[in-house]
């Protein structure tokens, strides 16, 4: 295994971390510990978290793009399920997890895209 893979997904598993954290907080316990980070539009947040995601999990793992896309789809799905519960205090919205599913989409995109342009240098 390649040093830059190993840093690659340690980088996602951090990301992971921290957007699991964001999104499965209640809303007061974020603005208690004065975290305010993200865009004003809602589904741009997680647009580019889960691209963020995705981005990263294909440099760790460029043979499991698949198996990438299927498991942020199904952390995604899961995270507003558990947002609907009334003791998170947050709302289940379908939209957001298509959200979700498009900044993979993108995030899938611009690792092609960055693999290529590499090729390409080489």
């Amino acid at each position: 295994m390649k040093f830059y893979s190993v840093a690659e997904r340690i980088a996602f598993v951090v990301t992971l971390i921290a957007v699991l954290v964001l999104a499965l907080l209640p809303i007061p316990r974020l603005k208690e510990f004065g975290i305010d980070i993200g865009f004003d539009y809602d589904k741009l947040n997680h647009a580019s978290a889960f691209a963020a995601l995705a981005f990263l999990g294909c440099l760790g793992w460029p043979r499991h793009r698949v198996r990438l896309a299927i498991f942020l789809a199904s952390v995604g799905a899961a995270i507003e399920i558990l947002q609907g519960i009334t003791l998170i205090g947050r709302d289940l919205d379908v939209f957001d997890w298509v959200a979700d599913c498009i900044g993979i989409a993108f995030g899938l995109l611009a690792a092609l895209g960055l693999n290529l342009a590499l090729r390409r240098a080489r």
